[in-house]
């Protein structure tokens, strides 16, 4: 694998031709910038943007004014590889509030483990259903400490409307769940999204993060998918790269409150 071709890739099929990722939702360019836009619960954001220096004030000026006719908050999603280079810059001027960078890390699906053991007790299942979706929900708050209830609305929508384009799975030992994730399935593209991957204090470093990673990569083959594709934070980023990740490219998530 080459990481400038695998970027470049990767841009022009998830950034650039991106396609709506849930109910409700629709995908646009306008100009140079690529955006979702969905109701509240969705995410709402910048996908993509080819800007140079004498643009890009007047681009983020217009996507802060349709977020904010839309009445939702949105984030603009960029890349370090993105121009022009003091975009983060402008986006904090502009009043955008930056989160903890992430790096951007892809392998190839069937290369992956095909199988991590798991330790004794614990089985891996499949959710296809609202309780399966609270499951999930239950572990992203105990792994995460955050509010997840977004999360499970758009889980269960996608679940729904489009089955196809979704799967997660979660581990429970003796009936508990302790560790759960989710995957995007981008149809007609070589990438398959590794979401949410997370296990509750007590469970980890037993191997089920790595665990999650290859049944999902299975999964992902299975389908006729060729790569998949981790937003790391840096505790899992040691785990992907001895799983034979590599890494593209960083990324950090500017907010804005409407």
């Amino acid at each position: 694998m080459e990481s400038p071709y695998l970027r470049d890739l990767y841009d022009l099929q998830l950034r650039r031709g991106a396609r709506p990722d849930g109910p409700g939702c629709r995908v646009e360019r306008v100009g140079a910038v690529v955006r979702q836009t969905g109701p509240a619960h969705a995410w709402n954001g910048v996908l993509w943007s080819g800007l140079d220096a004498s643009a890009a004030d007047a681009a983020i000026a217009a996507q802060i004014g349709h977020y904010r006719a839309e009445g939702v908050s949105f984030e603009w999603k960029l890349y370090a590889h993105d121009t022009p280079a003091d975009l983060g810059d402008r986006l904090r001027a502009a009043g955008f509030t930056a989160e903890e960078p992430e790096t951007l890390m892809v392998a190839e699906a069937a290369a992956l483990p095909p199988d991590v053991p798991l330790p004794e007790g614990v089985e891996l299942r499949p959710v296809t259903d609202e309780a399966g979706v609270r499951q999930v929900v239950e572990v992203h708050e105990r792994a995460f400490g955050t509010d997840s209830s977004r999360l499970g609305r758009q889980l269960l929508e996608r679940l729904a409307a489009d089955p196809g384009t979704v799967t997660a799975v979660v581990a429970l030992a003796a009936g508990e769940p302790v560790s759960a994730a989710r995957m995007e399935l981008c149809p007609g593209t070589d990438f398959a999204g590794l979401w949410g991957g997370g296990t509750v204090e007590g469970w980890r470093g037993r191997g089920l993060y790595r665990a999650v990673v290859s049944h999902r990569a299975r999964i992902a083959a299975e389908r006729g998918h060729r790569y998949v594709q981790v937003d790391a934070a840096d505790t899992s980023r040691p785990i992907l790269q001895r799983l034979g990740f590599l890494a593209l490219t960083t990324t950090t998530p500017y907010g804005y409150e409407v």
